[in-house]
């Protein structure tokens, strides 16, 4: 089990969670000079001998993009699916092409609730992703949220915070990483006087809990609030959680060098 920052660099199973306003720009189309660096960063992790399964989010907001709707998120279900199903067949092509300019191989894995309810279900989506993960393939996961509104109405999951700690309990992951738009967890609102950054965090107790404030990307479900509940989620099942910044790539190299990056749920 990994207990300090120092043996991060030991972990060889990886669940890494990349939110929507990591990889798209404010009006909802993919940020690719960012998507580009976490692609390379990611192969170069996989070719030290990682494992990595990537949970993404983004699938409505570049729907958004792709058809030109502007910025507001639709408060119809059937609309949101639709754009869901647009966005992930865009996020997916655009994951394949960086992914393989780096000579890796990935596959799409659409998860919804009942896969972790059912027994024979999540037996078949782990033994899927051992053989994905034996062959060298990287995983890329997200909610079906073309068939299942959980996601969309925030009921169940709920959201891609917790899928990807559902997922690194599924494949016994080593660390959950959460990658996001803000430096990590603060005690107070970021960017507010005083505001300081928690580098670690033994325990989750309702004093940290608190320390979380609203989602702040019109294209995403989650916030600190969600990213918290994960690592509790993960915690749980002894499985470490880092929350850092995907602003830049690198910090992914930074983390597993041990260095004081980001928050680090023990």
């Amino acid at each position: 089990m990994i207990n300090t920052r120092n043996e991060i660099r030991n972990a060889g199973r990886i669940v890494i969670k990349v939110g929507t306003s990591t990889i798209t720009h404010e009006n909802g189309r993919l940020d690719l000079r960012r998507l580009s660096g976490l692609s390379r960063v990611i192969c170069d992790l996989e070719n030290s001998g990682k494992e990595i399964v990537l949970v993404t989010s983004g699938a409505i907001g570049v729907g958004l993009g792709k058809l030109g709707l502007g910025d507001s998120r639709p408060d119809e279900i059937s609309k949101r699916q639709a754009l869901a199903s647009i966005g992930q067949c865009e996020l997916m092509f655009i994951y394949d092409k960086l992914f393989g300019e780096y000579n890796h191989t990935v596959s799409q894995v659409l998860l919804t609730s009942d896969v972790f309810d059912d027994d024979l279900r999540r037996t078949n989506a782990m033994n899927t992703f051992s053989q994905l993960l034996s062959l060298g393939i990287i995983p890329i996961v997200n909610e079906n949220d073309t068939v299942a509104t959980d996601e969309l109405e925030g009921a169940n999951i709920g959201d891609n915070d917790t899928l990807s700690a559902y997922v690194a309990k599924l494949i016994g992951a080593d660390i959950l990483i959460l990658i996001t738009d803000t430096d990590g967890l603060y005690d107070r609102v970021p960017g507010a006087e005083g505001a300081i950054l928690v580098h670690e965090v033994n325990e989750i107790t309702p004093e940290i809990e608190k320390m979380a404030g609203e989602p702040n990307s019109q294209f995403g479900t989650g916030g600190m609030v969600t990213k918290i509940a994960a690592a509790k989620i993960a915690g749980a099942a002894g499985i470490p959680c880092a929350i850092v910044s995907g602003h830049d790539p690198n910090n992914l190299y930074r983390l597993f060098d041990g260095e004081e990056i980001g928050t680090f749920f023990r």
